[in-house]
């Protein structure tokens, strides 16, 4: 008898969606037919599955298996064989892996190659996301040495010499870091905040009355850049101590938006050491503050509270809190609603197509692929305000695409989304960490295209 061939692409499925054996058997007898047949899957029986001793499972299993998947049977590995036939009139047959991304010629002669691009993303992804995705990529630069700069900023305790401060100049710069920031132009960014840190630093030592207020204001707006310069540089201890400045200062400030706007970097920095349910706390905490003073709210306090709903969506996700993760999405899409429309009031991108982007990521965090690329299909991603945005919703479908082992799809999204935003594939190690991915499991049909595009961004497996 030959020896069984393990089912290395449903065992990918399973890692991939964080479940182990005994979980992702729960989750099988809990779906639909799962229910309607009583199965009874265990940790053996996904084992078995895995170790490709059952090459084509009996129809309930299958059926089960599809509906908590999204993906077809043959698409998780699973061969029909000989025996397994009666059920079909094919004559032929299935001798490979029906999952492989098929390869699909769509460059015909005279074609562009972009225009192809694009044609075949909006077959993938659906041409509502693709909406807006163009341009000519910037150059790149490493942030790495003005990080240091950065460090030395916010550990300088110095106190402030004597000048002059022009608070409306501070005012533009700061503006100008947010700008670049949303648009993904980390290296630009990070060169200049250590001189504008040091500035307003003193700005809010030396001036008094309003000029104080405002200036801790501006504070607060530079440390929140800083703080998610830094947190997407996975540099917790720096991010903390940015984020919490940024809260010191708009309580400085005395303005209850902006101690809602910073509450949002301190959840996020909360989340990203791995305190989640504090960081839910947190988030729920600052919104029903803020709910309190909403009989008439303005265009930026909708925008503050249902930013501060969705971080704690996030946060909630990350406990595995499904009913919490549900009514504070929930709660920030009827926000969105009252706003209207997708704008960028108090630098938040705030809108209902916002919310879409944050019910892609909670889908994927809780091992949902297929929901993740539903919602994302309903993102218009022209009426997002900002690049920072539109480049995290495509990486996060992306990475859903790769979950469900469909890596030609991963890693075209990946790559538009470089297009639109490169240093937000180049400067960030999580987007670094799902190219080599991509690239470690790639089937044969990708390997070649995942090879090339891993190397141009100095990746290798």
């Amino acid at each position: 008898m030959p020896e069984a061939t393990p089912n290395v692409l449903l065992r990918n499925w399973r890692q991939q969606a964080d479940l182990t054996r005994a979980e992702m058997a729960k989750m099988v007898n809990l779906t639909k037919s799962g229910i309607k047949h009583n199965l009874a899957c265990d940790e053996e029986r996904i084992r078995r599955w895995e170790a490709g001793e059952v090459t084509w499972p009996h129809e309930p299993y299958r059926l089960a298996l599809s509906e908590l998947t999204h993906l077809d049977p043959e698409d998780l590995g699973f061969v029909r064989t000989k025996r397994a036939r009666t059920h079909t009139n094919s004559s032929k047959a299935v001798d490979t892996l029906a999952n492989a991304p098929r390869a699909v010629n769509l460059v015909e002669r005279g074609e562009d190659a972009n225009d192809v691009r694009r044609r075949e993303f909006v077959g993938l992804t659906g041409a509502a996301l693709f909406g807006a995705v163009v341009g000519k990529p910037a150059p790149t630069q490493d942030i790495g040495p003005d990080i240091e700069s950065l460090a030395a900023a916010l550990v300088d305790y110095s106190t402030p010499a004597d000048s002059l401060i022009d608070l409306d100049a501070l005012a533009n710069a700061v503006s100008t870091a947010k700008r670049n920031y949303q648009a993904c132009r980390y290296a630009q960014v990070t060169a200049k905040l250590p001189t504008l840190l040091s500035k307003l630093r003193a700005a809010g030592t030396l001036l008094h009355g309003d000029e104080r207020l405002r200036a801790h204001r501006l504070c607060a707006e530079a440390y929140h850049v800083t703080a998610s310069i830094l947190l997407k540089q996975e540099d917790k201890g720096l991010a903390w101590l940015a984020a919490d400045r940024s809260v010191q200062a708009a309580h400085a400030s005395q303005s209850p938006l902006m101690i809602g706007s910073s509450s949002r970097i301190i959840t996020h920095a909360l989340m990203d050491g791995g305190h989640h349910r504090a960081a839910t706390d947190a988030a729920r905490s600052a919104a029903q503050r803020m709910d309190a003073d909403l009989v008439a709210p303005s265009a930026d306090d909708l925008s503050i509270y249902g930013s501060l709903l969705l971080r704690g969506a996030v946060a909630a996700a990350h406990t595995g809190n499904r009913h919490n993760t549900v009514e504070l999405l929930d709660e920030a899409a009827d926000a969105g609603t009252r706003l209207g429309h997708d704008g960028n009031h108090m630098w938040t991108a705030f809108g209902p197509n916002n919310v879409l982007c944050h019910r892609v990521h909670v889908a994927l965090r809780l091992g949902d692929a297929g929901t993740a690329i539903d919602y994302a299909r309903q993102v218009e991603l022209d009426k997002l305000p900002i690049n920072e945005r539109k480049a995290t919703v495509l990486v996060d479908t992306s990475r859903a695409f790769l979950m469900w082992n469909q890596h030609d799809k991963a890693l075209h999204i990946l790559r538009v989304a470089g297009e639109l935003a490169p240093e937000e594939i180049t400067g960030r190690p999580a987007a670094l960490r799902l190219v080599r991915d991509i690239l470690a499991t790639a089937p044969i049909s990708v390997r070649r295209e995942a090879r090339e595009y891993a190397a141009s961004l100095g990746v290798s497996a």
